[in-house]
């Protein structure tokens, strides 16, 4: 198991009560400051293992930011403390992002995302929450982590725990089943303290989610299953802030985060074939400059 790094941790703690005391603009460029940092580190880290799902990774970049520069009560040295909020990363496939934002966070050196799958490091292709702090559960094969999510929310409640639980799905993983018996049951419940995140950017392995098996209109299938649907830029912390709020209606919130594969890196957004392709030394080096 990785240890948590106290120095990281310290700057985090100081920079979230920045944050928190900010007002709306400086908040929004601190936390977008982040992403872009996070970015940085998703092409080192990917580079450095030569395999990864940069696309999909840099999609998803803002809400993590936002999530746990900006919304999340956690603390990487209270470990699994029952109290603590928790965020699920179902679309594991990333991991490369997740890891790279929990470094930030502290819960591990940024020195160590250099080993993404090497072999015998912690930081393996997908999470693993018996090897990396910080990580709820482990996730990868698709349809997994909102079923999980769903069962924690209703755990919390029936403990009487006032944390709240974030799951963030790819939008090809929803089409697997399971994720709609997962939504089934959290509006059946209504589980206010659960809030799904879609990072809806339209393209998944091989071909966009429309022509591969198509989900629009998504927001309304969502509502149709007990949701409270909040759809937004998935690329702007105002509105990402706003969506992340509590639910005000009872029912567990979704979010529809519409969002662009391969976000801040100009020759990987929106191209289908950077789902699972990596970067030469020269592009490598081109993004990194873009992302300065």
């Amino acid at each position: 198991m990785l240890q948590t790094d106290e120095s990281r941790a310290g700057a985090w703690r100081e920079l979230r009560r920045k944050v928190d005391a900010a007002d709306p603009a400086e908040r929004e460029s601190l936390i977008a400051d982040q992403a872009r940092i996070i970015r940085r580190h998703i092409i080192t880290t990917i580079d450095a293992a030569r395999a990864g799902h940069i696309g999909g990774d840099l999609s998803i970049t803002d809400v993590l930011a936002t999530l746990y520069f900006g919304v999340l009560r956690l603390d990487p040295s209270e470990g699994d403390r029952l109290e603590r909020d928790r965020f699920i990363l179902s679309k594991g496939h990333c991991a490369a992002a997740l890891y790279s934002t929990l470094a930030r966070v502290g819960y591990f050196a940024e020195d160590e995302l250099a080993s993404f799958m090497a072999a015998g490091s912690a930081l393996n292709g997908h999470p693993n929450r018996n090897k990396v702090p910080g990580i709820e559960t482990n996730t990868g094969p698709l349809g997994h982590g909102l079923p999980v999510a769903v069962g924690e929310a209703i755990g919390l409640r029936l403990q009487g725990v006032d944390s709240r639980v974030f799951v963030a799905t790819g939008d090809g993983e929803l089409q697997e089943g399971s994720n709609w018996e997962a939504l089934m049951s959290a509006g059946h419940y209504g589980l206010e303290n659960l809030t799904v995140i879609v990072d809806r950017n339209r393209l998944q392995q091989g071909a966009g989610t429309e022509e591969t098996n198509g989900l629009d209109p998504l927001p309304e299938r969502l509502a149709a299953f007990g949701c409270e649907v909040r759809e937004v830029d998935g690329h702007s912390v105002a509105e990402l802030l706003a969506a992340f709020g509590p639910s005000t209606t009872g029912k567990p919130v979704a979010v529809v985060a519409n969002t662009t594969k391969g976000k801040g890196v100009s020759f990987i957004e929106d191209r289908v074939e950077w789902h699972h392709k990596v970067p030469t030394a020269e592009q490598v080096a081109l993004a990194l400059e873009e992302l300065a």
